[in-house]
């Protein structure tokens, strides 16, 4: 299943959740993913601090590896963001009363996703924290056979 399904399966699960343009911005994460990576959860959010701002759509994908937060333009470019394993700090989810908010803190800054269904919540940050989790204790143990 591609980048595109996936986040069209996330849209039709949780249809409260406010996204535009995900063909778009799906045509950028799949750019973006390597051979090697496997991607493991996608969700599709708005990336801002406040509710009322509802066209900033990303497409978010977890992969075996890193996240991916992805954003075609408007009119020309596109926005990559790479969060991986050693920038990842934690995660805070925040529940509101029609919409839930994403916090993933990194070494360099906060990336907030918003607008998103709060019934949703529990399955991204199960996603999201273990992928990372996953990641780090594997990092470990190589680096401990070593």
């Amino acid at each position: 299943m591609n980048i595109y399904e996936q986040a069209l399966a996330f849209k039709h699960k949780y249809p409260k959740t406010i996204a535009w343009r995900i063909k778009q911005h799906s045509k950028i994460a799949q750019m973006h993913i390597n051979s090697d990576e496997t991607a493991k959860y996608v969700f599709a959010c708005q990336k801002n601090h406040h509710s009322y701002e509802i066209f900033r759509t990303f497409i978010v994908v977890v992969t075996d590896k890193r996240i991916i937060v992805a954003q075609k333009r408007l009119l020309f470019g596109y926005l990559f963001i790479s969060i991986t394993s050693d920038m990842y700090n934690d995660l805070t989810l925040m529940m509101g009363l029609l919409w839930g908010k994403i916090c993933i803190d990194t070494v360099k800054e906060v990336v907030t996703l918003s607008n998103i269904q709060k019934e949703a919540l529990p399955e991204i940050e199960d996603a999201i924290s273990k992928t990372m989790m996953d990641i780090k204790c594997h990092g470990i143990k190589r680096h401990n056979k070593v």
